[in-house]
């Protein structure tokens, strides 16, 4: 009897986005004589820092079925509290543990929603993303200016890895948010809970998963994320604006499906969304280093590798779908 070799979803998905990745950096390195330099690889990661720390939080709420479609808003609404607090003379370690705690508990706010009232996720973080907007500008509708001392150090300070090559501070935050994605999805109870609630909720229920607790949770950490990327996209800018990444939660979602995350939920690597995060990088650096395109192509090939993606979770699905067929 032939041994049948089962198709892994997850390590697909994986590996199509990493493959992906050295493709779009080995073509761009081609092509571009000083694509390969060091820091422009690191600059990857210095400009994308709060998209990845984004895009790893909304990781979780897709694998469990759901949507966040308010973290783009929550990036900006925390970039306009922060600035206005510091405006205000608060202490920056007090505006920062104020501004995760207001993610944590608009998270909170949104959770409770989609689960106890069972409102789809889609209409609640749609109308998240709106009430934070309107928040921001009810704030203030101008760009506020940070000067505040600590912000400007840990904005400009530099972090060498390799002679003169750098980092921010900001990516040690961004890889350190990954880490800790990967140990709670791998290692902990919370992050199979996740998985088997992605999987089937009915079967989860059945198992005595507390899946309202956790699809709770989820939508807390994803917007606790959201929280700490407006941090990170703050002393990135070193302003609070209430336009700040408009339309940014799509590039989060972006990243989450070309990293492998199934929009059905269930599957995917927490990792992914990082690569899903430096693929659109590379496109990025390719468009500026050509010089005579259009920044629009950026979001032209995101949207073609977003079709390419999207047909590849549906032929997972589908063999997942044979699979259970046969046995």
């Amino acid at each position: 009897m032939k041994n049948k070799i089962k198709i892994n979803q997850n390590n697909i998905s994986l590996i199509a986005t990493i493959s992906l990745f050295l493709i779009l950096y080995m073509c761009g390195g081609i092509k571009y004589s000083s694509f390969f330099k060091p820091q422009v690889f690191l600059n990857l990661f210095i400009d994308n820092a709060y998209l990845i720390i984004v895009a790893t939080g909304l990781a979780f709420v897709i694998i469990t079925g759901g949507i966040d479609l308010s973290v783009g808003a929550v990036v900006a609404l925390i970039s306009v509290v922060s600035a206005k607090l510091l405006q205000m003379e608060v202490n920056p370690i007090v505006v920062i543990i104020s501004s995760i705690s207001l993610g944590g508990l608009f998270g909170l706010f949104q959770g409770v929603l989609v689960c106890r009232y069972e409102i789809h996720p889609w209409i609640v973080t749609l109308g998240g993303m709106f009430l934070a907007r309107g928040v921001s500008f009810l704030i203030t509708t101008e760009s506020i200016v940070i000067t505040d001392e600590l912000f400007n150090i840990i904005s400009k300070n530099k972090i060498y890895v390799y002679g003169k090559n750098f980092i921010s501070i900001s990516v040690v935050l961004a890889v350190a948010v990954v880490i800790l994605g990967l140990y709670v999805s791998k290692y902990t109870e919370f992050g199979r809970n996740i998985y088997a609630i992605g999987g089937s909720e009915d079967s989860a229920l059945l198992m005595g998963i507390p899946v309202q607790r956790t699809k709770i949770l989820v939508y807390v950490l994803c917007s606790s994320c959201a929280a700490l990327g407006g941090l990170v996209f703050t002393f990135y800018m070193l302003s609070g604006y209430g336009l700040h990444c408009n339309g940014m939660e799509l590039d989060a979602i972006a990243s989450c499906v070309v990293g492998g995350i199934l929009l059905t939920g269930g599957y995917g690597y927490i990792i992914g969304p990082l690569f899903g995060v430096l693929s659109t990088g590379v496109i990025q650096n390719i468009v500026i280093f050509q010089g005579t395109l259009s920044s629009w192509w950026t979001k032209i090939a995101i949207g073609f590798l977003l079709f390419i993606f999207i047909v590849l979770q549906r032929i997972i699905v589908i063999y997942k779908e044979r699979e259970k067929t046969v046995v």
